[in-house]
């Protein structure tokens, strides 16, 4: 277990739960990574992160996630990114780690029950998104890392997730193949750039957005010139987003209740 931030972790104490103590996950294709955040998306503690393994059918996820946040403090809430299509809490597809395996797993309520604390489950894409966007126009997040996940919001809400990364770009290539991490390995920081630039174009094409954020491990080899509005996004954001989530939730809820 590596620890990715220079930020001493809040001493477990017998005291009272804060109420904004959110334990937010980054699942990905690649790692497993966790922190303490508030709800303003804010690093309480240091991020820390372990390999995923490989397979990870959700047994063996439940276990690592387990392990990994194990001397983080106590929270309040969870909230988690998966990089597949989620709904209500339940997992629809998960490519990375074979959807055989995962199509109808209830990973909301399983991390519950395992880590404790009522869990809010997103698109890992839409979810480092939260963290990045202004909540004006069009925005689109892309995070770049095992694959090419994505994240659409209008004027700050979330759109109905579109899985952009398993849609053909290129003869019989998907985003994923396109641009994913094995293609970045394949053909090289320099070649892989110029289809991240053909990628960006066909984006704007096709959603003509306000705004690009750009995210995930493989986004620290971004050497392009980016046009104005392109951000690159530093990793935490898959992290913070999770407290924006639950603020999000939070505030939907007291406005239905007054």
């Amino acid at each position: 277990m590596t620890h990715e931030r220079n930020l001493a972790p809040i001493a477990k104490t017998s005291t009272p739960m804060p109420p904004n103590r959110v334990l937010s996950i980054d699942i990905g294709g690649t790692g497993l990574k966790a922190a303490i955040v508030d709800l303003d998306g804010e690093l309480l503690t240091e991020r820390v992160r372990v390999p995923t393994p490989s397979p990870c059918p959700p047994a063996i996820m439940l276990d690592m996630l387990a392990k990994l946040v194990e001397p983080l403090p106590k929270h309040k809430r969870i909230a988690a990114g998966f990089p597949g299509v989620v709904r209500a809490g339940k997992v629809i597809t998960a490519p990375h780690f074979g959807t055989r395996h995962w199509a109808g797993f209830e990973l909301a309520e399983a991390l519950s029950q395992r880590l404790g604390g009522p869990c809010l489950l997103i698109n890992d894409a839409e979810m480092q998104g939260l963290a990045a966007i202004k909540g004006k126009g069009i925005e689109l997040m892309l995070t770049l890392g095992t694959g090419a996940g994505t994240g659409l919001f209008r004027d700050g809400e979330i759109m109905p997730h579109l899985e952009l990364a398993h849609h053909p770009i290129h003869k019989d290539k998907t985003y994923d193949d396109y641009i994913g991490n094995a293609a970045l390995q394949k053909i090289g920081k320099k070649q892989w750039n110029k289809r991240l630039d053909r990628v960006i174009g066909i984006l704007n094409a096709l959603l003509n957005f306000d705004h690009l954020f750009i995210g995930g491990g493989n986004s620290r080899h971004v050497v392009l010139r980016l046009p104005g509005p392109v951000t690159l996004v530093p990793n935490d954001a898959g992290i913070e987003g999770g407290g924006v989530l639950w603020r999000r939730s939070l505030h939907l809820r007291n406005r239905n209740v007054s």
